[in-house]
């Protein structure tokens, strides 16, 4: 089989970012030859992350420069994000194609390649299972992000996060509020606690307290009546009166945190808002808000995607596209979900990949098949359901 991995760089799906994250390392290149693949690769593809065009080589890839030539002989394509509607025409009719599709906000995009004859694998919608988690790709990157968000806050903030005892006097810690304790909002609360803040997080999933207080976080309690989180571990959407009565609930952590980021984003949907203007103008000046939502909607009213901006003298980062930060171990995470997968589901014999729609795995995130969205969710969501 012959598999194909662009350099998205210089494929741009957003005007707005370069893409620096790719789809293979060396060392998944190494185990993709040894199942007995032949690997093209564009020339540059690994650049941005790190890997320069020789350590492809030396494991096997053959690079190349103009992938118009090859993408009709690829059997697999691999991307980070999804294929641009000029590259469908040039591929063959049952190429699998895998990537970060975002197949709710991408309507056209995924009927074209139903309508092309291709198989499509979502990783956004991998299940949220035990079996499927060393496939995961949303869970990998949305830990980095975490990372990442923290320490941009900290960065911004003109002070220090930790408590420090100077002859000039003592420095309180500072506070830090995350709203959402998922795979993203954990991972800020563990950077922020290794940072020496004082941390506080809340998230509508009762079921998540001992998570926060075992990194050293508070759990904010709050009676919203019931809650609680979807089969594949994502939180279930408030109603209105929800809503209100968190927002009020929560004012009162914002106005005294000095760094508060927020992590809700609904499956499928676009996310809440938060946090409003009159919210933020409680805030001390110079505090710092981190949005991870911006991009699709936005949890802070008066966030700008992909920029930070000033609201209310409280600086909001909505800069998006986090795990491109640390562009390195993003592609080190992103490669191994995707051998990971290939791997499960790669007949050793007949050297193929086994499109089994069967599988609980595949039957979740193989989006498009045999010139049919094959998705139950999706189809819904196309017609408004």
């Amino acid at each position: 089989m012959k598999l194909l991995v662009l350099n998205e760089a210089r494929h741009a799906i957003d005007d707005s970012f370069v893409e620096q994250r790719c789809a293979v390392t060396p060392a998944t290149v190494m185990r993709f030859t040894r199942m007995g693949f032949t690997v093209m690769l564009e020339q540059d593809a690994g650049a941005l992350s790190g890997y320069p065009d020789a350590a492809y080589t030396e494991q096997g890839a053959t690079i190349v420069k103009a992938t118009a030539d090859v993408l009709g002989d690829a059997d697999i394509v691999l991307y980070v994000n999804r294929p641009l509607s000029s590259q469908l025409a040039q591929l063959k009719a049952d190429a699998l194609v895998i990537g970060h599709i975002d197949p709710f906000f991408q309507q056209e995009l995924v009927e074209s390649m139903a309508g092309k004859g291709l198989s499509t694998l979502s990783v956004e919608m991998i299940p949220r299972s035990s079996r499927a988690q060393k496939m995961d790709a949303l869970s990998s990157q949305a830990s980095l992000a975490g990372y990442v968000m923290m320490m941009q806050a900290a960065n911004a903030l003109p002070s220090i996060l930790p408590m420090m005892m100077t002859p000039s006097g003592t420095i309180k810690p500072a506070k830090v509020f995350i709203i959402g304790a998922g795979v993203a909002g954990l991972q800020a609360i563990a950077t922020a606690k290794r940072l020496g803040a004082n941390v506080l997080a809340y998230d509508t999933r009762p079921v998540v307290a001992e998570q926060v207080e075992s990194l050293g976080g508070k759990f904010l309690k709050i009676d919203i009546g019931e809650t609680g989180q979807t089969k594949d571990g994502y939180a279930k959407e408030l109603t209105d009166e929800q809503k209100a009565k968190q927002q009020e609930a929560q004012r009162d952590a914002i106005a005294d945190s000095d760094i508060v980021i927020t992590t809700a984003q609904l499956f499928g949907r676009k996310p809440p808002v938060l946090i409003s203007k009159q919210t933020l103008a409680l805030m001390k000046p110079g505090s710092v808000v981190v949005d991870m939502a911006a991009l699709s909607g936005g949890n802070v009213e008066g966030s700008v995607p992909g920029e930070t901006a000033v609201v209310e003298g409280v600086t909001v980062i909505g800069d998006g596209n986090w795990s491109q930060r640390v562009a390195r171990d993003a592609t080190d995470m992103y490669a191994n979900n995707l051998i990971n997968l290939i791997d499960e589901f790669f007949d050793k014999e007949s050297k193929q990949f086994t499109l089994d729609l069967e599988d609980e795995i595949l039957a979740s995130s193989v989006i498009t098949h045999a010139g049919e969205i094959t998705n139950d969710m999706l189809k819904n969501a196309y017609k408004g359901g």
